[in-house]
Parts: structure tokens; sequence; C-alpha cells
């Protein structure tokens, strides 16, 4: 597919706000991206034009944005890039630059954060695999046994 990918680093703008949708989870905040330069005459960086994004999450991510992200926070997302055209109280030309959401940190150049794993809702859809023997048409090991995999840790 020819879609426009692009990472932006920003701070969130607004609120995330959750819904909960027929076809899942979703979310939505906007990200503000301020270009900074070096100003000669002045000796001094100077904030350039400031961008703002829309930035849609959908299912698990969306979730997690929610309940991770306040306004003035430094994010990254990564995304596909869709430019809308509306016609808005009358004025055709609006436009909107939207960002459907792959990916959202907090951006740690500018600071710390804890990472909490999501804890899964869904239900596994095939049977947790035999590790007590091994399979009738597998080569003989010398003991005929394979060890049961570590239990999984929950980090919380």
């Amino acid at each position: 597919m020819n879609e426009t990918m692009l990472c932006v680093v920003g701070n969130v703008a607004t609120r995330p706000v959750y819904r909960e949708t027929a076809s899942g989870p979703a979310a939505r905040f906007r990200v503000a991206v301020t270009a900074r330069y070096w100003d000669r005459e002045k000796s001094a960086w100077a904030d350039g034009h400031t961008n703002f994004f829309t930035v849609w999450a959908n299912r698990q991510l969306a979730t997690n944005a929610a309940a991770s992200l306040s306004v003035g926070e430094p994010v990254i997302v990564q995304g596909r890039l869709k430019v809308r055209t509306e016609t808005r109280e009358g004025q055709p030309g609006w436009m909107s630059a939207d960002i459907d959401a792959v990916a959202i940190g907090h951006d740690l150049a500018r600071g710390t954060t804890a990472f909490r794993r999501a804890q899964r809702t869904e239900q596994q859809t095939s049977p947790e695999p035999n590790w007590e023997t091994v399979p009738d048409d597998s080569p003989p090991s010398g003991t005929g046994r394979t060890q049961r995999p570590p239990e999984p840790v929950t980090v919380t």
C-alpha cells in the first residue's frame, strides 16, 4: 500500500477522549508539534510554527493511551497520515491532518515513565499444549520427556 507513514514528536494538547464503539475501543487526542530553530540574531533557540494533529487510536492502543496520557506530556506518535478537506460553517477548504496511530509512547528524551503491561482480556483461542510428553512422531530425546516452559510472570 502507498500510505504515508510518519513519526511526530510533540506534546499532548487535549485530554484523550475514550469511546466504546461497535468495532471496539477508540480514542482520540490532539498533539502539538512545534519546530525549534536557532535564531542567529538573538543567539538563542526560538519556537517556530506549531502544527496540530488529531491522533486516532483503536483497540488496545486506545485503551492504553486513554489510561496513560495527560495534557502537556511529551509523546512520540507513529502512524498513517490522513489529510481531510471539509466544509465547516459554510466555508469550504477546511483541512485537518489526522494520524491513524500504530504506536504511541512517552518521549524518554524529556522525562521518565514506568511501564506496566496491560492485562489481556482476550480468551485463549487454542488449548494449551501438553508440555509433559514428547509427541509420538518426534525423534526420541533420550528421556522421552520435555521440560515445561516457565510460567509467565505478570508485571504490575
